[in-house]
């Protein structure tokens, strides 16, 4: 629970631009996440992050197995608009308060094109294997005929040796954003928060099953 609630406030933090404090923290938890807990231990959670002040970047972490630690390039440079559809995508994950203490989490793939979700999976883990399932289904969606620039920030799921070599395997060329700028992926940023804002924070979920048909409804019956 500590690590969930560390990602969160990591995400809250830099959406922020770094400009926010322990009771913004709280309100936000609370207002954003369905999460209630004291100042206090917002503070000592914060205090165990190393949270990078105005002039720094987004803190690195370790290489977990099955993880390389290398540089990725940036193609996308935040080139946000390609000519034609299938020649970018983006892709991030988003945390989705399931109860009281636990979380799921939705993957998506956009077209930058259209900006539109062409692949989505809801899991209760956040890990490689939700990646690719994802991207197994923008690529049974699209059958793309050329190679694909595929964008996202640099989370472990995406750098994973299995992801990589998936990429590899499908003629898909990876583009990673620069560590601490979620800019590099705003379009992706952007279609989450909306989605929070519009559906997601609005409703109260109890279990996996009810956050997939609210998925569904925001993702086609909204967005499409």
């Amino acid at each position: 629970m500590n690590q969930q609630l560390r990602t969160i406030i990591l995400e809250i933090y830099m959406t922020s631009k770094k400009r926010v404090g322990l009771a913004k923290v709280r309100r936000m938890l609370l207002r954003d996440y369905g999460i209630s807990i004291s100042i206090g231990r917002v503070y000592r959670l914060m205090s165990t992050m190393n949270l990078p002040k105005m002039s720094t970047v987004k803190p690195t972490f370790k290489p977990t197995k099955g993880q390389v630690s290398l540089k990725h390039p940036n193609h996308l440079k935040q080139a946000f608009n390609p000519p034609a559809p299938n020649q970018v995508w983006t892709s991030d994950f988003s945390y989705i308060p399931v109860g009281r203490k636990s979380f799921v989490y939705l993957c998506v793939i956009l077209d930058l094109f259209s900006r539109k979700v062409i692949a989505w999976t809801v899991s209760r883990k956040i890990d490689t294997a939700l990646a690719i399932t994802t991207i197994e289904k923008a690529i049974q969606t699209r059958n793309p005929k050329a190679s694909v620039l595929f964008h996202t920030d640099q989370g472990s799921q995406y750098t994973s040796f299995e992801f990589r070599q998936y990429l590899e395997d499908h003629s898909i060329v990876q583009s990673l954003s620069k560590p601490g700028y979620p800019w590099d992926n705003a379009v992706t940023e952007a279609f989450f928060k909306y989605m929070k804002k519009e559906e997601l924070n609005r409703r109260t979920f109890s279990s996996l099953k009810e956050v997939q048909p609210a998925c569904f409804e925001y993702i086609y019956l909204r967005v499409l």
